[in-house]
């Protein structure tokens, strides 16, 4: 069994969000980074990370700490949020990135769909679906 631990991204500190709702964040004082390596220290090969900005609004803010966690921490990231085009799963795959997942845009854009499991890439594309009450969830489960 493989076990992903988890680092959820918002504004750049890390977060958990009650049942997916932005107006119920709890914030952590932990550096990104610090607890991807803690995670590492403790055993995992991958950290499974969330960019919730990307989620919510398509756009990042925080890349730069995507690429210092694939290059610094030691594990493999898989990385989903905000996966809305080609050129945002490449840019994640050049910053280090092995898996990336993708959700909202697979089910808004069969078009990207098809694209995004094409081909040969230095990462591996991963679907993701989200529940939320037993129904699928899109746009970091705001519908």
């Amino acid at each position: 069994m493989v076990i992903f631990p988890a680092i959820d991204l918002l504004d750049g500190a890390v977060v958990r969000l009650h049942q997916g709702a932005y107006d119920q964040v709890t914030g952590y004082e932990l550096d990104p980074l610090d607890q991807a390596k803690a995670f590492v220290d403790s055993g995992a090969e991958w950290v499974h990370v969330v960019d919730l900005n990307a989620a919510r609004t398509g756009e990042s803010r925080n890349l730069h700490l995507i690429e210092a966690i694939a290059r610094q921490s030691g594990a493999r990231l898989q990385v989903g949020g905000g996966v809305r085009s080609l050129e945002v799963a490449e840019r994640l795959g050049r910053a280090g990135v092995s898996r990336i997942v993708a959700g909202s845009a697979l089910v808004n854009d069969p078009d990207f769909a098809v694209a995004f499991f094409e081909g040969d890439r230095s990462w591996v594309p991963v679907a993701g679906i989200d529940t939320k009450d037993f129904r699928v969830a899109i746009h970091g489960w705001e519908e």
